[in-house]
């Protein structure tokens, strides 16, 4: 993503031809019917000086001079009139319609290929781009860059309207002709100066949107911690900087234009002042008629309002080659995750889970500083260990030893530098698309809900049947409380399922993963917020299901855990314990506790932090 600070290139407006030849190329067909029926519109425009003029050369003149008319002669020029004016109002709704069809389908387009790209970029490129950015990416980037298609129509419409002007000005007389041609270059030359002079503050305002996007989605992410820190007021001075920064370029787009936008609607004016006085002295000497005359002020009053639609589009293409670039950045970003063409057996059972000395590292953020990364360093370093079908391994290791880096890689979110993983003996890299999400499920460490129902959340549009969903609630032991909400499966639980508690958010997440019935579960923590006691019965209905159960289909899942507690580790097959990024001891848990020191002083510590915490809130409720 280029940095706000970035200057406007001094060739914007090249660069802007080029995106509005992307828009041609991409509706062509929308594209011509909108300039057909703008230059319908020029020719009718300029016809109606025309049929003005007749009328008064053939018709009011000699009414004056006779004092008298006939009706043929009024009907001839109402009709003349009258046909003129429809034919130039359908060419300006088919302008409108066609040109606005143009702009919303590029939009929409563009909106789909923003987001289709988000979805094929893998983890590691998102944890390098703030989520407000790739919001504004999708929204007011994409917005600004077909700005100009609205106009262009119209603009392309004036070129041909100029063009029939110039020789209806220059075959009716060429002094006339020669105080056109003084006031045309003079608007060309001030919108000229105009685009240069707005170009680099509109730049910067389009720029600012995306900063002040940020600085929200921040906001409203952080809302909680903003609370109960106590740090609105430092959160709302971080805005209003960053919008009172916007509110300052808007400001001084709009003085820039307040400057030059009474200039180029006066010239318009002044041209037809210029040409009624030279007129008048033509008329005097009998060089030109009155019906000439008529004619040619007519059409330069005419022609103010539409010189402008050039304006327009000048004025948007420096927003439109900012937000072009911007969304260049996301569409022509690499780091896709690749695929095969192999698929994982989906006939049903558990899946064998396999990682060979896998090493991984979080890409370093690029030297811009415009957004997140890591510094380079690798944080697992050759990890491996094995599971059969239908087994548990619990993953244990102190804070930073690289355990849900692990999880990311066991369902491909992201790839190992070195190394594989495999599942039923299929390096991950080698599955089709889908193949891994069709096989595996993370229940992740950060639980996220939807504005949404129950049943919403846990299918997240799966179409499964009730039962299937409520055998999920049942295997995460939500069964209960799901239950007893008002509305059960219907029941909106708000947003990130601001009605329940963290334990019960934490069992819609499991549900969700449960409902899809995966051959391989991998949970993050998944079970920090609840109790042990539910927690132990959550993990003794997996085992039940893994052994062939309801509900956990043919032969269940092999289960890989992150686990701190000692009741829950003592539940796995395995233990799989990691410090620094390294596995430094494999064993089931009691024979752990015998031979390795970190992984005893470790999981005591933490039973002996859970001991306390649990005193520390019996006695809270005692003195209540």
């Amino acid at each position: 993503m280029p940095p706000a600070s970035r200057r406007v290139s001094p060739h914007v407006l090249r660069e802007g031809m080029g995106v509005l030849w992307v828009a041609v190329k991409a509706q062509p067909h929308v594209f011509t019917v909108s300039v057909l029926a703008s230059a319908l519109y020029a020719a009718m425009t300029v016809a109606s000086a025309q049929v003005l003029g007749w009328a008064t050369e053939e018709v009011v003149l000699p009414a004056f001079e006779s004092g008298r008319t006939t009706a043929g002669a009024l009907a001839g020029a109402a009709t003349a009139i009258v046909g003129v004016a429809l034919l130039k109002a359908i060419g300006v709704a088919g302008r409108r319609f066609y040109a606005g069809l143009m702009q919303y389908r590029l939009q929409a387009e563009y909106r789909r290929a923003v987001t289709r790209q988000y979805l094929r970029l893998p983890l590691a490129w998102h944890h390098r781009h703030p989520a407000g950015q790739l919001l504004s990416n999708a929204n007011a980037d994409v917005e600004a860059v077909w700005a100009p298609i609205a106009p262009l129509p119209m603009a392309v419409g004036v070129v041909f309207m100029l063009l029939i002007a110039s020789v209806s000005i220059l075959l009716t007389d060429l002094v006339i002709a020669g105080v056109a041609f003084l006031v045309f270059p003079a608007i060309a030359l001030i919108n000229v100066v105009y685009q240069r002079r707005l170009s680099p503050v509109a730049t910067r305002a389009q720029q600012l949107r995306a900063e002040v996007s940020e600085v929200a989605h921040e906001s409203f992410e952080g809302g909680l911690v903003i609370k109960t820190l106590g740090r609105e007021a430092s959160e709302t001075a971080r805005f209003a900087e960053r919008a009172e920064e916007l509110r300052d370029a808007n400001v001084a787009v709009g003085r820039i234009r307040g400057l030059f936008d009474p200039v180029l609607e006066a010239l318009p004016s002044l041209g037809v002042l210029a040409v009624l006085l030279a007129g008048s002295v033509r008329l005097e000497t009998g060089a030109m008629s009155p019906g000439d005359l008529v004619n040619v002020a007519y059409l330069f009053t005419l022609l103010s309002w539409p010189i402008r639609a050039l304006g327009w589009v000048l004025g948007e293409l420096p927003r439109s080659v900012v937000g072009w670039e911007r969304v260049r950045g996301v569409l022509d970003a690499t780091g896709s995750l690749p695929y095969g063409e192999g698929s994982l057996d989906g006939s049903g059972g558990a899946t064998s889970l396999e990682v060979r000395e896998v090493r991984f590292a979080y890409e370093a953020a690029p030297p811009d500083g415009g957004a997140d990364g890591g510094d380079g360093r690798p944080v697992l370093h050759d990890v491996s260990f094995a599971a059969s079908p239908g087994r548990t391994i619990a993953v244990v290791g102190p804070t930073g030893s690289g355990k849900s880096t692990l999880t990311s890689l066991l369902v491909r979110l992201v790839d190992p530098a070195d190394g594989s993983v495999l599942l039923d003996g299929t390096d991950l890299r080698e599955v089709e698309r889908g193949g891994v999400a069709a096989t595996a499920a993370l229940v992740p460490q950060q639980t996220f809900l939807f504005d949404d129902t129950v049943r919403g959340n846990v299918t997240l549009g799966l179409d499964v049947p009730d039962d299937r969903v409520w055998e999920a609630l049942r295997l995460a032991q939500a069964e209960g409380f799901v239950a007893a909400l008002p509305d059960g499966l219907d029941t909106r639980i708000g947003e990130r399922g601001a009605t329940l508690s963290g334990g019960q958010r934490q069992r819609l997440a499991l549900a969700r993963a449960l409902v899809r019935r995966p051959r391989l579960l991998v949970m993050d923590d998944a079970t920090s917020s609840v109790d042990p006691q539910v927690e132990a019965r959550i993990l003794q209905n997996l085992r039940e299901a893994r052994s062939g159960g309801e509900g956990g289909g043919d032969g269940g899942a092999t289960v890989v855990v992150v686990a701190y507690r000692k009741a829950t580790i003592a539940l796995a097959d395995e233990v799989v314990y990691m410090e620094h990024g390294r596995v430094v001891a494999r064993g089931t848990h009691t024979e752990l506790l015998e031979r390795s020191a970190g992984y005893r002083d470790l999981v005591n510590a933490y039973e002996r932090a859970e001991a306390e915490q649990q005193a520390i809130e019996g006695g809270e409720e005692a003195l209540t």
